[in-house]
């Protein structure tokens, strides 16, 4: 194990393993702390906000295209997402560093006063009709969650302790998750509400950024870990040295190369909802919220199951088994989705709401699958997560986040960039999820390989079971 591993893993504890001789209270308890709930709410309601202005934006693209814009609505459905993970390119090796060398309280209270400012400017987006402002705000929106992901990690291990961290990343992935579903929700039904659905867009997310900020002045202290820290300006050597230094823990770096996975993954996935909900399951908007709502309850659900199934361990054999089910419910989405027939839609052109969906043969399979990606995407990203904090350096915490960041953003750029060739290729929205499911076995295969713990783990963990 690599010297910069955390004094936790340092002492004999293995991600198999806990110090703690009785297991410790129930996850939600940290719900009822000043040293997590303060923090907690403010990153759900940042999440809540990027979801409510993205996906706004998507819905009123993909059914009143139109009235904004003569471009390609499929590549704008990737395109805008890749635009929003762009600043993490750019700017997460500064962010880091900002993580390391300012109080986190603090700095957290800066970047919701930046999320305020940017949603005053979507507003007035919304209100000139003027796409190219909403999709600056969509890339400023991507710098305030570049800002904030270093704090949002690297604040967990100082604040909990590491019998808690399984259980303190499912409360946070679990409230990222439902934040993303309400999002999701709220700004698929706002934007299409007539005649104020503009207005109510822009209205809501600025209110929702002012509360971010009154939750933040809630957290409590969290001491720099490096003060005298010097900045590095320079981006591009910034990263570069990040991820040289990670690349020397091999664990950790395996973990965050499985983690940025996940993102590749997902974007995949879920870039394709509303195309998939319109043109193959001849559903309306509601139908695309439906899908969206069933995926991210999965992840919350997943999330918090971890804790459980894990024992209030740092369990990385959960891995391996959230992998499995990556594919497997990937691939059995392709088959439902070729196997769905809305007899009504053919014959007559006709979209279903909701209901009408729900009353077709097959709907259920497909909302079956999308829930269990989500259940397992679950098992898989939150025990990554705490083996990144346990065995990490604490003093370069913000920054492995940070270089982690990087790489989930070329992922994420590259899924994007990817999903857009296959669709000019020829290959459907199905068929994508196939590819996907076939690329996740893959590349979860060559991580196992290169560092067999995760299956000793999840053989050990089945024998447990």
């Amino acid at each position: 194990m690599a010297s910069s591993q955390s004094s936790d893993a340092s002492s004999g504890e293995s991600p198999g393993e806990s110090r703690t001789p009785q297991p410790p209270s129930s996850q939600f308890a940290l719900l009822r702390q000043r040293r997590f709930a303060p923090f907690f709410w403010t990153q759900f309601l940042g999440a809540f906000n990027d979801n409510v202005f993205k996906t706004a934006l998507l819905t009123i693209l993909t059914y009143d295209a139109l009235n904004w814009t003569s471009l390609d609505v499929g590549l704008l459905n990737n395109l805008i997402p890749g635009l929003f993970i762009l600043p993490f390119v750019l700017f997460s090796a500064s962010a880091g560093q900002f993580a390391e060398k300012i109080e986190k309280s603090r700095l957290a209270r800066y970047v919701k006063l930046l999320e305020i400012g940017i949603m005053a400017l979507a507003g007035y987006g919304w209100m000139t009709h003027s796409l190219w402002v909403l999709v600056a705000a969509i890339a400023g929106m991507g710098l305030h969650s570049t800002l904030f992901g270093p704090v949002k990690y690297a604040y967990l291990p100082q604040q909990l302790k590491s019998s808690e961290l399984i259980g303190g990343n499912g409360v946070i992935e679990m409230g990222t998750f439902v934040g993303i579903l309400l999002g999701e929700v709220v700004g698929a039904v706002l934007v299409v509400q007539r005649p104020w659905g503009l207005m109510l867009v822009a209205a809501a997310t600025i209110g929702v950024a002012v509360l971010g900020w009154v939750a933040s002045l809630g957290i409590p202290l969290t001491p720099a870990p490096a003060p005298d820290l010097k900045i590095n300006w320079n981006p591009l050597s910034e990263t570069v040295r990040n991820l040289r230094f990670s690349r020397q823990n091999r664990p950790v770096f395996l973990a965050m190369l499985g983690n940025s996975w996940f993102w590749f993954y997902g974007a995949i996935v879920l870039a394709q909802f509303p195309l998939f909900a319109r043109d193959y399951l001849h559903g309306d908007h509601n139908v695309f919220v439906l899908l969206l709502t069933v995926f991210s309850l999965g992840i919350g659900a997943g999330s918090l199951l971890c804790e459980r199934l894990s024992g209030h361990r740092i369990e990385i054999g959960l891995v391996p088994f959230g992998a499995i089910g990556l594919s497997v419910f990937a691939v059995d989405l392709f088959f439902a989705s070729n196997g769905y027939a809305n007899a009504n839609a053919v014959a007559g052109g006709m979209t279903v709401g909701m209901s009408g969906f729900l009353a077709q043969h097959g709907s259920l399979r497909i909302l079956f699958d999308c829930v269990m990606i989500g259940v397992f995407g679950g098992f898989y990203v939150v025990p990554l997560f705490a083996l990144i904090q346990v065995r990490c350096d604490r003093q370069h915490l913000s920054r492995t986040i940070a270089g982690m960041n990087i790489l989930n953003a070329l992922f994420m750029v590259a899924a994007a960039l990817l999903a857009m060739l296959l669709l000019r290729a020829g290959l459907d929205i199905p068929q994508i999820f196939l590819a996907t499911a076939i690329l996740n076995a893959l590349v979860a295969a060559s991580i196992f390989l290169l560092m067999p713990e995760f299956l000793v783990r999840f053989q050990a963990w089945l024998l447990r079971r």
